[in-house]
């Protein structure tokens, strides 16, 4: 019972945030002024790197990709979203989002919980601090989930299958697959070769899963935010990057603090950022959080920005590899819409 009413609490949440959006959308002149206008991208090539408009050729040319337009960048947001809203959600109520937000254009998938150790499921909590930062997240996820399809009407797309689970072994259409959580630490050496990483277990072990994600998702929004002018649309981008930044601030925060009195947090963030860079190619995309002596609470470049990744290293990195794929990691099946496959870093 207690789960079902932290459940229908989280709903109701949500739900006041989504009409708070939607009013900010018609206060705005509804989504065809969100989408009719500019496009986020000017263009992409065959694996989805981001390039920009070709300079007009009096001469016959072959003509460049079809544009990727600014309803393709949403739905990509869209997607990453999926996968940080069901964390939290199972997180905090032991339940996915609810099925009128997962369907839409494309193949809609379930949330593979996995069973037994590392199956999700609800956090026993014993922190009430990091208990309240889980519900709040939880809530300000289903609501850019509201926003966003809100935006996109019935050009949203669905729900991919996400695979948000820590199990040894986990059931993919007719194939088997290592629960992601437990994949991407094994691959960066915080667990052994057949142990498992079960983000569901305890407090400590909620916001390593947590830093696993959503350090990711503001990435993902960075990367994209030089690329959009019209400001309507920038405002709103801008509001769902500021959350996902205050989000990971609180949670490098919390494991930080932590890591005074439990030094081996320290090592184990260090080689999972370590492994996510390896996958996105050269450049410097992720921090680990420091140590005892000097904490590095914002992940920022020499400038103090919040570094950044285009839309096919977010996708190395979801899918856990450094080559051009389009599925993987915590998407099996790989995402829905136009942008899908990694980039070619092996």
């Amino acid at each position: 019972m207690t789960d079902t009413i932290e459940f229908l609490d989280l709903m109701e949440r949500a739900e006041h945030q989504r009409r708070a959006r939607r009013s900010f959308i018609r206060l705005c002149g509804g989504a065809a002024a969100m989408t009719g206008g500019l496009a986020l991208l000017a263009g992409c090539d065959e694996d989805s790197t981001l390039i920009p408009d070709p300079v007009p050729s009096p001469t016959p040319t072959l003509g460049p990709a079809p544009a990727v337009t600014e309803v393709d960048v949403l739905n990509f947001a869209l997607q990453l979203e999926y996968l940080e809203g069901n964390y939290y959600s199972y997180a905090v109520s032991g339940r996915g989002i609810s099925d009128n937000l997962q369907s839409g254009q494309g193949t809609q998938g379930p949330a593979i919980t996995g069973s037994g150790d590392g199956a999700a499921r609800a956090v026993n909590f014993t922190d009430n601090v990091v208990r309240e930062y889980a519900r709040e997240i939880a809530v300000d996820e289903l609501g850019h989930i509201g926003f966003l399809r809100t935006t996109l009407g019935s050009a949203a797309s669905a729900q991919a299958a996400l695979n948000i689970s820590g199990s040894a072994s986990v059931t993919v259409g007719s194939a088997t697959a290592v629960g992601a959580f437990t994949a991407a630490a094994r691959a960066a050496g915080v667990i052994g070769a057949n142990e498992i990483f079960d983000p569901y277990a305890n407090d400590e072990n909620f916001l390593i899963g947590s830093y696993l994600l959503t350090d990711v998702g503001v990435t993902a929004y960075r990367g994209s935010a030089r690329l959009i002018t019209n400001k309507v649309f920038l405002e709103a981008s801008a509001g769902i990057l500021a959350t996902e930044c205050y989000h990971d601030g609180v949670i490098r925060s919390e494991l930080w603090r932590r890591g005074l009195t439990v030094p081996s947090i320290y090592s184990r963030i260090t080689q999972i950022s370590n492994a996510r860079d390896a996958l996105d190619g050269t450049s410097d995309t992720d921090q680990d959080i420091g140590n005892a002596a000097t904490a590095n609470l914002v992940p920022t470049d020499s400038g103090g920005l919040v570094l950044g990744r285009t839309a096919p290293q977010v996708l190395n990195v979801v899918y856990q590899n450094r080559a051009a794929v389009a599925a993987g990691g915590f998407f099996p099946n790989g995402v829905n819409g136009t942008i899908r496959t990694s980039a070619a870093n092996a």
